[in-house]
């Protein structure tokens, strides 16, 4: 058995979601993560998984509610 995880996403897909951990051609940026020193990074989930765990794209977040995270 060959457990190697194929990490190619299939044609006319675009991110990896997060949640359901499997490619996805609905997913989006729905979680931005930021460290003290070093990149920060970003979790996408797929439009099922939004909808399942109440997710919001960040796209959809206002502007002073971000930066208020931010602090």
């Amino acid at each position: 058995m060959d457990d190697r995880i194929d990490e190619t996403p299939p044609q006319g897909t675009s991110r990896w979601c997060s949640w359901h951990e499997d490619w996805s051609g609905t997913a989006v940026l729905v979680r931005i993560n930021e460290q003290g020193s070093g990149p920060g990074w970003g979790l996408y989930a797929c439009g099922y998984c939004r909808e399942l765990h109440g997710l919001t794209p960040v796209a959809e977040i206002p502007v002073a509610d971000l930066v208020k995270a931010c602090r």
